[in-house]
């Protein structure tokens, strides 16, 4: 088969993470063909769902997808009508794992090939786990949509062995809350947490293992390899600028960010991040300050956030603070932004 030509892409995911979305779109009352165009995507590389997609380009098609629509929880309601068999190889990884938990463990270890510069860890501690989820790339700023239709295709892979009705404990998600959450709560029936350190299903372990339904060790190691193929064996990479945005936006909710901590969240000993970020002309501070700088232009076009709760989502403890930072940065305050900027849902 000959592949359609795209342009090389450092951060990949596959294209079966977008499997129905032209479909999706169209019933939502979009135009497919427009969302596309103007996420950098063309129709031809959805026809193959091991071809890769531009990370970035998915993440704002989905964006796209519901600015487009319309309808602001797109990415809630695309994520739980995706079915694990409609993923692809990381689907198929884990519907054929012999149990439950060794197929959330080949999920979790896996899915950065399936979909690079991703954090997933499945994580287990006094009979709570918690299936985690995080994009890498500090460039990608505005992935609400990606975050919530994630947590519906995880929670899909729980449902396909427990039933359609099983709910986790609780859902975190990294963004604020959303204008509509109570569709996130009929969507999940679980308690939902907003503004956290990293997206999450949070749920009781189960107190035996439990076969899976479509076990397969053969086929679970066939696709294996094909999966580590189709990614050429790489969990991506994006230049240490944009892991250091990552780790610092994922720190903000408990304050002004360490330099030690991203340090050791990367790997790397302080002096060694310091001098990487001195030789691009920047330094730890001013990397905070970018980021809080980008985030807040996103929060404050949210016009249902409280400024309060963005005070606090970007790491300041007093909105006096925030307030003068941001009229710093734009030159008013955010509520006189707020009057004269586009609004985001």
């Amino acid at each position: 088969m000959v592949r359609p030509h795209r342009p090389f892409a450092a951060c990949n995911v596959l294209a079966a993470a977008a499997s129905g979305v032209i479909d999706f779109i169209d019933n939502q009352g979009g135009n497919a063909e427009t969302v596309l165009h103007r996420a950098g995507i063309d129709v031809s590389w959805l026809t193959d769902p091991t071809l890769p997609l531009d990370l970035a380009a998915y993440v704002q098609m989905m964006e796209e997808s519901a600015a487009q629509t319309g309808n602001g929880n797109f990415g809630l309601w695309y994520g739980q009508q995706f079915q694990p068999q409609n993923l692809g190889l990381i689907g198929g990884v884990t519907l054929a794992a012999p149990t439950l938990l060794s197929a959330l463990e080949a999920l979790a270890g896996l899915f950065p090939y399936h979909q690079q510069v991703t954090h997933t860890a499945f994580r287990e501690a006094g009979g709570i786990v918690a299936l985690e989820y995080r994009i890498l790339d500090g460039a990608i700023l505005a992935r609400r949509q990606d975050a919530e239709l994630t947590m519906g295709m995880f929670v899909n892979v729980l449902r396909s062995v427990f039933g359609p009705t099983w709910s986790p404990e609780e859902v975190h998600f990294e963004h604020p809350r959303p204008e509509q959450a109570q569709e996130h709560a009929r969507a999940f029936q679980a308690p939902l947490h907003w503004g956290q350190r990293t997206n999450a299903l949070i749920f009781k372990r189960p107190a035996e293992d439990i076969a899976m339904p479509g076990a397969d060790i053969k086929q679970m190691d066939r696709l294996r390899r094909q999966l580590l193929h189709a990614a050429h064996g790489s969990a991506g990479e994006v230049p240490l600028i944009r892991r250091v945005q990552a780790e610092i936006r994922s720190r903000l909710v408990d304050g002004t960010p360490y330099i030690e901590d991203v340090a050791d969240a990367l790997d790397i000993r302080r002096w060694t991040l310091q001098r990487a970020l001195a030789d691009e002309g920047v330094s730890f501070s001013d990397m905070v300050e970018q980021v809080r700088h980008q985030l807040a232009r996103l929060y404050v076009q949210q016009t249902h956030v409280p400024i309060a709760d963005i005070a606090f989502l970007l790491g300041y403890s007093e909105i006096s603070a925030f307030s003068r930072a941001f009229t710093r940065w734009f030159d008013r305050s955010p509520r006189q932004f707020r009057a004269h900027e586009p609004r985001l849902a």
